[in-house]
């Protein structure tokens, strides 16, 4: 027996964490792909995206893309992909930049981390972000210790409730 989702609050724009650039747009975060989807990392400096991202990929996540990433909607779905200029290196902080074999895009957004702020629900509503028509699921991540495991676990199987 599947549990149903109830409606969650209306989407959040996108464009609240990037800039929109006539077809796309160009956010401030990091972006991994588990599969041919993919999962966009988002928050302010400091707020721990490339240290998450280097935790997935420990677990087997491929870099698309660390601190810029470009999002176009296509039909009712967003796609990931790295700027032209994107080298091939993630950001250790006190540690340096270290090489990452990167995926190509586009890849379809699969799931939003919002780092920049806490989620206060136990069992949340079901989120979303939204920009040109797509969706991608959204969660609230920041402080929160369980996060990429449950990370994992959510790209692999979905959530149901």
């Amino acid at each position: 027996m599947t549990a149903l989702l109830a409606p969650g609050p209306a989407p959040r724009d996108l464009t609240a964490h990037g800039t929109a650039i006539d077809d796309h747009v160009c956010c401030h975060g990091t972006a991994l792909a588990h599969g041919r989807r993919a999962v966009l990392l988002l928050g302010p400096s400091g707020a721990g995206k490339s240290g998450t991202a280097l935790v997935l990929m420990a677990h087997g996540l491929r870099l698309i893309a660390d601190d810029s990433v470009i999002v176009r909607a296509s039909g009712h779905q967003l796609w990931l992909c790295a700027p032209d200029t994107a080298p091939p290196t993630i950001e250790a902080r006190f540690v340096g930049l270290l090489g990452a074999d990167m995926v190509t895009g586009p890849l379809q957004l699969q799931l939003v981390v919002d780092l920049g702020t806490a989620e206060t629900d136990r069992l949340p509503p079901q989120r979303k972000v939204a920009w040109s028509g797509a969706e991608a699921d959204l969660i609230l991540g920041a402080g929160n210790s369980g996060l990429w495991p449950a990370v994992l676990q959510y790209l692999r199987g979905g959530r149901s409730a």
